[in-house]
C-alpha cells in the first residue's frame, strides 16, 4: 500500500494545479458517492477551500477531504428539510465578497440536475467570478458500478437522461413520456422513485414492452451499494419497499439484461478516507 501511496504522490507532484483565489466560487461536482470518482481539480478545490456548501448527498468520505474548510450543509433531500435556492446563490455571494475560497460541492455533476446553472447565472449576475468543475454524474458512474453499460451497440444506441419531479415533487408535465419511450433506447431516471408508477404507466402507453428489464441502484457506487432488477410492469411494486429517502437511480432498458453476465466478474469496491481526526492523532 505504501508503494501504491508514494506512486500517487509522485503522480501529483507533477501537476500544477490552477489558483483558487480569494473571493471566488468553484462549484464542483462529488460523483456519485466514491471518493475514488473525484477528479484531480475537485480534490485540490476541497484541499484548499475556506468554506464549502454541500448537498446532502455528497458522503463523508468526501467531505472529509476538506480538512480545512467549514462545512455548511444545503441540502435539499426528496421530502426532508429544504434549502431555498435562493438562500443558496445569496450565500455564495455574500462568502466570496467576504474573500473567501468558496466550494459548492454538488453529488453527481454541478450542472446534471444540480441547479448549477441557477447558481453560475446568479454568480454572474453579482459579478462574482466561478470555475465550473465537472463530476461524474450518477447516470454514468451508478450505471457502471451496478455492472450495466449505458449503451451497446448491439441492444442500445442511445440513452437519455431524465428527471423523476419537478420542483413540486410531481411528475414533469414537460417531459414528453411518449416521445422518451420511443425515442430513447435506454433511460436513466434521476429522483424517480416516487413516481416510477406513474413513468411505468405512461412508457407502458407509448408501447414499451411490460418485460423490459429495469434496475434499481440504491447509493450507487458506496459500500452500501444494492442493485434489484425486475421488469416495468412490475417496477411500482419494488420501488414500493425502498425507502424514499435513500438515493436511488433507475435503468430502464435492454442493457439491464447485461448485468448478470457483467457484475458477477466486476470489481467496485469504492476508496474510503480515513477521518481528520483519527489522521491527527495517527
Amino acid at each position: 500500500m505504501a508503494g501504491v501511496t508514494a506512486a500517487l504522490e509522485t503522480v501529483a507532484s507533477r501537476l500544477v494545479a490552477p489558483e483558487f483565489a480569494a473571493g471566488t466560487v468553484w462549484l464542483v461536482g462529488a460523483g456519485p458517492g466514491d471518493p475514488g470518482l473525484l477528479t484531480l481539480h475537485a480534490a485540490h478545490a476541497l484541499a484548499v477551500a475556506d468554506v464549502v456548501l454541500h448537498d446532502a448527498l455528497v458522503s463523508p468520505d468526501v467531505l472529509a477531504l476538506a480538512p480545512r474548510a467549514r462545512l455548511e450543509s444545503v441540502g435539499k433531500r426528496a421530502g426532508g428539510e429544504r434549502t431555498p435556492q435562493l438562500r443558496i446563490n445569496e450565500r455564495l455571494i455574500r462568502l466570496a465578497r467576504d474573500g473567501l475560497r468558496v466550494v459548492r460541492l454538488k453529488g453527481g455533476d454541478p450542472l446534471v440536475f444540480g441547479r448549477g446553472a441557477e447558481e453560475t447565472l446568479a454568480l454572474a449576475a453579482a459579478g462574482v467570478r466561478f470555475r465550473i468543475i465537472p463530476g461524474i454524474s450518477a447516470g454514468i458512474g451508478g450505471t457502471a458500478a451496478a455492472g450495466i453499460p449505458a449503451t451497446h451497440r448491439g441492444l442500445a444506441h442511445s440513452v437519455a437522461f431524465v428527471t423523476g419531479h419537478d420542483t413540486s415533487g410531481a411528475l414533469p408535465d414537460d417531459v414528453d413520456w411518449g416521445a422518451l419511450a420511443r425515442g430513447a433506447d435506454v433511460l436513466v431516471l434521476y429522483m424517480a422513485l416516487r413516481r416510477i408508477g406513474e413513468i411505468a404507466d405512461r412508457l407502458l402507453s407509448a408501447g414499451r414492452e411490460a418485460t423490459e428489464p429495469v434496475a434499481f441502484v440504491t447509493e450507487a457506487t458506496t459500500s452500501r451499494q444494492s442493485v434489484q432488477v425486475t421488469t416495468l410492469a412490475q417496477a411500482a411494486a419494488i420501488a414500493a419497499d425502498i425507502p424514499r429517502d435513500v438515493p436511488t437511480l433507475i435503468i430502464v432498458g435492454p442493457v439491464v439484461a447485461l448485468r448478470p453476465l457483467i457484475a458477477a466478474w466486476q470489481d467496485a469496491a469504492p476508496m474510503s478516507c480515513v477521518p481528520v481526526s483519527q489522521r491527527a492523532t495517527a
